[in-house]
C-alpha cells in the first residue's frame, strides 16, 4: 500500500511538473492556437508540439535519479561503508569508471527484489545512478557481477540515458504533429470553404485514434534503437570487464530465474534485462534475445 501510495504522488507530481513547464514554455514562446477557422497554422502547432514531446521526456530524465530511488526503494551506499558487499561493490564500480573515462563516480545502489537485474540512470554522466538487486548479488559471482556492472557503466559512458530521453521526446513530437495534421486533413474531406469552421469533436477524436497508430510506429522505433543500444553497452561492458565476464553474466541470466518486477518497467532505466517476446512483438523489446547477445559478444572475442 505505501509503494503504491508513493507511485500515485510520484505521478501527480511528475505530471503537475510537466504541466507547469509547458505552460510557462508557452508563454515564453507566446504559442498562439493553431487551429482556426482559416485553417491550420503550422509553425504554432510544430512549436506547440514539441514544447508538448520535449518537456515531459526532459522533466521524466532529469527526476529520473529520484524516481528510481523511490520507485525501486534504491539504498544508496554510504562512500565510507564498512561492509565487505557494500566495499566490493564500490571497489568494482570505481575501477571500471576509471577504464571508461567518467568524469565522476556515479551514485551505487542496492534494491530489494528477488530478479537479477541492474540498472542505470541519471541525467548526466556526472549525475548517474547505477543500481543493483538483492537477487542479482545472491545469484551472481563477482566476475559475473564486474559484466554487469561494465555494461551499466558503458550506458552512462555512451550517454544511453539522454538520447534515448531525446529521441522519446522527438518522437513524441511527430506523433503529435503528424496526428493532428491527419485529422484536420480529414475533417476537411467534402468542406469547400476554407473558413468553414471544424467538428472540434470530430477533430479531437481523430486525433486520439491517429496518435494511437503513429505511437506505435514509434515505439518500434525506440524499440530498434535501444537494441542497438543494449548491443553497444555489452561490447562496451566487455571492454571494461573483459569478454569472458559479459558473456558469463549473460550466460548465467539464462540459468537463473526470470522473475520481473514491474517497477523496473520504465524507460528512464537503463536495465540489464531478459528479452521475452515471441514473433512480431520482438520488434517492441527493448533488449535482444540472450542469445543473440552472448553470440554477438562471441563473435567479438574470436
Amino acid at each position: 500500500m505505501k509503494s503504491l501510495a508513493k507511485r500515485i504522488f510520484l505521478f501527480l507530481l511528475l505530471n503537475a511538473a510537466i504541466i507547469l513547464t509547458v505552460s510557462v514554455l508557452l508563454n515564453i514562446f507566446d504559442v498562439k492556437p493553431y487551429l482556426a477557422k482559416s485553417g491550420i497554422d503550422y509553425q504554432a502547432l510544430l512549436v506547440f508540439c514539441l514544447i508538448w514531446g520535449m518537456a515531459g521526456a526532459l522533466i521524466s530524465l532529469s527526476l529520473s535519479r529520484l524516481m528510481a530511488k523511490w520507485m525501486m526503494g534504491v539504498e544508496v551506499i554510504d562512500p565510507d561503508t564498512t561492509q565487505t558487499e557494500e566495499r566490493q561493490l564500490l571497489q568494482i564500480v570505481g575501477q571500471l569508471v576509471k577504464r571508461s573515462g567518467l568524469p565522476r563516480m556515479p551514485e551505487v545502489g542496492i534494491y530489494e527484489s528477488e530478479e537479477v537485474n541492474a540498472f542505470a540512470t541519471g541525467p548526466t554522466k556526472s549525475r548517474a545512478l547505477v543500481a543493483v538487486s538483492s537477487g542479482l548479488l545472491k545469484r551472481m559471482n563477482w566476475v559475473e557481477v564486474e559484466g554487469v556492472l561494465g555494461h551499466e557503466i558503458s550506458h552512462v559512458a555512451n550517454g544511453d540515458m539522454v538520447t534515448l530521453t531525446l529521441l522519446q521526446g522527438v518522437v513524441n513530437a511527430f506523433v503529435m504533429f503528424f496526428a493532428r495534421v491527419l485529422a484536420y486533413a480529414v475533417t476537411r474531406i467534402g468542406k469547400q470553404k476554407e473558413n468553414t469552421s471544424t467538428s472540434p469533436f470530430l477533430f479531437n477524436i481523430l486525433v486520439f485514434v491517429f496518435e494511437i497508430c503513429f505511437m506505435i510506429l514509434g515505439m518500434m522505433v525506440i524499440a530498434a534503437f535501444s537494441r542497438f543500444r543494449e548491443f553497444r553497452a555489452d561490447a562496451g561492458g566487455a571492454r571494461l570487464a573483459g569478454a569472458p565476464a559479459m558473456i558469463q553474466a549473460l550466460t548465467k541470466l539464462q540459468t537463473v530465474s526470470t522473475i520481473e518486477d514491474p517497477r523496473a518497467q520504465n524507460s528512464s532505466f537503463q536495465a540489464f534485462k531478459i528479452s521475452t517476446k515471441p514473433g512480431i512483438l520482438r520488434l517492441f523489446a527493448t533488449h535482444p534475445p540472450l542469445e543473440d547477445r552472448i553470440a554477438r559478444l562471441q563473435g567479438q572475442k574470436v
